[in-house]
């Protein structure tokens, strides 16, 4: 394995949120890293999940970075309600972000880790434009709106041309994140074209939670 950390971060979107402390705990306790909040309004994708509110009320309970990705219209103006709440990232698409620049140095001015989203599609070259404002790249491996959906593979090509951009700019601080269909079977593959943070939500919780964590664990350090 490469010297740069790896981190596991189960995603929220497939908790049961009628015990939301108790399923972050279980997160934590099983050897997490970070826990991954999937924020969606409706409209920029066809879901709608949570807000600054359950950001707030789980921050107490946990030491885990909290990690709030954005699939929503008009980003700017929630940024720094999630960043009160307590976020430590937060991540923004590309492709409702206006103003990207100035998006992105907003958070990082809030203290707040800064990332860039991008869909299956939507042209790595935005990516590149940013990567100076960042500190991490969240590439999407499904549609944003839904978990539970299958991974789709041209991401392993767009992942790889990522980590060598950055490797070429002397930018390999810069963390990729990966979301979507991510299980035990397939870490590897997104391990092996350059992720290292992996968002995996029906992967992780369905079944036994904690024995999927260790076990994905596991097969990341086995790489």
């Amino acid at each position: 394995m490469q010297n740069k950390k790896y981190y596991i971060a189960p995603s929220l979107l497939s908790a049961n949120f009628a015990r939301l402390e108790e399923e972050v705990k279980r997160c934590e306790n099983a050897g997490a890293d970070i826990m991954h909040v999937d924020v969606m309004d409706g409209h920029f994708v066809p879901n709608i999940t949570i807000g600054p509110l359950i950001v707030n009320a789980i921050r107490p309970h946990t030491k885990m970075p909290l990690d709030c990705h954005l699939m929503i219209s008009e980003p700017d103006k929630y940024i720094e309600d999630f960043a009160k709440a307590g976020a430590d990232y937060i991540s923004v698409h590309v492709e409702n972000a206006i103003h990207l620049h100035r998006t992105l140095t907003n958070i990082t001015k809030l203290g707040v880790k800064s990332g860039v989203a991008l869909n299956p599609i939507t042209p790595l070259q935005y990516a590149f434009d940013a990567a100076e404002y960042c500190d991490f790249i969240l590439l999407m491996s499904v549609n944003p709106g839904f978990g539970g959906q299958s991974f789709i593979t041209s991401f392993l090509k767009k992942c790889e041309e990522l980590k060598n951009f950055l490797i070429k700019n002397n930018m390999e601080h810069i963390d990729i994140e990966v979301d979507g269909g991510i299980k035990i079977d397939n870490v590897d593959l997104a391990i092996k074209a350059g992720a290292n943070m992996i968002v995996s939500g029906s992967g992780l919780f369905s079944g036994n939670l904690e024995n999927n964590i260790k076990e994905m664990r596991r097969k990341i350090d086995s790489i």
